[in-house]
């Protein structure tokens, strides 16, 4: 799945509170709207507890302007959480990509195809296991082409304290090196 293959792709993001969703969801609308030049629109849902309910950010990125602003059937999920696989997948685009954090969701025999990534041991070995939801979209970005890396990394650097700017950075890379190396596999 490549940008611009339609006029708009349908992006979900899902996990539970605290692991970063709401701020990936604003890092890849930042990075289409502002940097990549395109249209874009952002929006999350979380349940009432502030960390560890469910949470959900939507994302449309396109070449046009959205008419309609909610996912409906992501092409896109990404979920780094059971709770969140099994309420959101029903829902993935038939052919959808599927990025699920390997340690965190056991997927149903069906989805043997979707990409499994160890996102939070990696960013434990980075020193911040928070940087997983980083790591998640370095993949997502390198394997869609839904916006430049370039344009992610100025919306890291635009977003996030500084002192957290650099691990993020890094945490981009080794998604993208992740979704680089399978490529070649």
């Amino acid at each position: 799945m490549t940008a611009g293959a339609t006029d708009k792709t349908e992006i979900r993001l899902g996990g539970v509170g605290g692991q970063g969703i709401a701020l990936a969801g604003t890092l890849l609308c930042k990075a289409a709207a502002l940097f990549d030049d395109k249209e874009a629109v952002f929006t999350q849902t979380h349940g009432p507890e502030a960390r560890g309910g469910a949470s959900r950010a939507d994302v449309i990125i396109g070449t046009t302007s959205v008419a309609y602003p909610f996912v409906t059937n992501p092409q896109v999920l990404v979920v780094l959480f059971q709770e969140a696989y099994e309420k959101f997948r029903p829902q993935l685009d038939d052919g959808g990509l599927l990025i699920v954090e390997e340690d965190l969701v056991n997927l149903h025999p069906d989805d043997e195809g979707a990409i499994r990534l160890p996102a939070v041991r990696i960013a434990k070995e980075l020193g911040n296991k928070l940087a997983a939801n980083i790591i998640m979209l370095g993949y997502l970005i390198k394997k869609t082409g839904v916006v430049s890396r370039e344009a992610m990394e100025q919306a890291i650097r635009n977003t996030v304290r500084e002192q957290h700017v650099e691990l993020n950075i890094q945490a981009l890379e080794i998604g993208w090196n992740l979704a680089s190396e399978a490529a070649n596999d």
